[in-house]
Parts: structure tokens; sequence; C-alpha cells
């Protein structure tokens, strides 16, 4: 069992926020995932034909993530949300990344619904995840970068095991030892959201798709919830 925790300086700092915690065991990441293809290209030719576009950082959902970027010391136009990144990608290219099944899957709900994803391979997680300020001392290799090391910055929101961090600047980067892959089978998923009075049905909306499209891929699924009220699951 791993313990998701949101450290009570993040929950006063932002005391809005709720996430969404998406479980899947028995994932089968090396089959076809036709329900995810079809979602991918049904978001594509949405914005194709010009009836709908991603959130952009005028949009309220991405705009507050920027303010609690600069609020911890992040540049976010130089250092983008993850979701930001994304519907960038989507408006730039016209499509978005084909990474693997699970990793497609959180990015299609992610950008669907203007909310930042993410995911952790649980069975390459150390005890439990903190969600917490940097103290600068932790220790981050990127996504991608196996051989790089970095230090987040003093007060930088993160998430972290006992072994080191697991994504900088809240939701900009995820690292590369619990990186989600095609032989990932026990995953937890992350949606965000810092406005939960606004955007809390949102959320629910888009952990009951994500873990709708997830089901028919996995032997089991849940969706836990963390906040303020509550700051600490167990997955």
């Amino acid at each position: 069992m791993t313990a998701f925790r949101l450290a009570p300086a993040v929950a006063d700092a932002f005391p809005d926020t709720l996430i969404a915690v998406v479980t899947a065991t028995g994932l089968r990441g090396h089959e076809p995932w036709p329900d995810t293809a079809a979602a991918l290209e049904s978001l594509e030719r949405q914005f194709a034909d010009g009836v709908w576009q991603p959130a952009d950082e005028r949009d309220p959902r991405v705009e507050a993530w920027h303010t609690a970027y600069r609020s911890f010391g992040t540049n976010p136009r130089r250092v983008r949300p993850s979701v930001d990144a994304l519907g960038r990608r989507l408006a730039k290219k016209g499509s978005l990344p084909r990474i693997n099944p699970a990793v497609d899957t959180y990015n299609a709900v992610s950008v669907r619904h203007g909310l930042p994803a993410g995911a952790f391979d649980l069975d390459h997680v150390t005890g439990d995840i903190d969600i917490r300020h940097a103290d600068g001392t932790e220790e981050f290799t990127p996504l991608g970068e196996p051989g790089t090391i970095e230090n987040p910055k003093p007060g930088e929101v993160v998430y972290a095991d006992t072994s080191g961090v697991l994504t900088r600047h809240w939701n900009h980067r995820d690292a590369h030892r619990t990186r989600v892959t095609e032989d990932s089978a026990r995953v937890a998923f992350v949606l965000e959201t810092l406005h939960a009075a606004r955007d809390g049905r949102i959320l629910e909306t888009a952990a009951d798709e994500l873990r709708e499209l997830l089901t028919g891929q996995a032997g089991r699924t849940a969706v836990h919830y963390l906040g303020a009220a509550q700051p600490q699951t167990t997955v």
C-alpha cells in the first residue's frame, strides 16, 4: 500500500487544491487500447474542425497554475505546467504525442478537461508519496534523462517518495525512475485542480472518464481524492 499525503504547508498555500488519484492494477500495456486511440483521434478531429480547442494560459484552469508556479519561483512561460505544454503542442502540430497506451490515456483526459495529469509506476515507488515543498537537497532525474541529476529549488512544490523527487514544479515533469511504460502493471494516475470550488466537478468527471478508459485494460481500478479537508489517501 502507498499513501499519498498533501503536506500542511502546501494545503495552507493552496487551500482549494483537490487531487484525484486513479489507480489501476493488472494493466495490459502491450495490448491495443482502442478506446484511448479513439479518444485521441476525436480530440484531434474536433480541433481540426474548429469546434474545440485546448485550454491555454488565458483559461482560468491553466492561469491558476501559472500563478502557483510564480508563487514558488518558477517562470511558467519557460517551465510550463504539463497541461499547458500539451495544449500548446496540440495547437501547434494538430496532434498529441503517442507514447504508450497508459500515458496516451491520461494525456487525452488531461487535454480534454484542461487539468494537469501524471502517473507513477507504483512498483518503482519507495515508501509513501508526499506533495510538499522541496528543501533543495533532494535529487531528481528527469524522464528520458537517466544520467541527469537535478536539485529542485527550495520552496518548489514537488511529489516525492523516500528515495527522491517524482515530479518537479508540481506537475511540469515526471521522474525517470517511476515513469509509466508498457510493462507497468500497477499505476497511480493523478489529476489536479487548484480551485475545487470552481472546478471540482470537472475534476470528478475527468477522473471518472480516466477510470472508464482504464477499466477495460486493467484487472482493477479505483478513484481516491485528497485535499485540505482530507490530506491523505492510501492506494
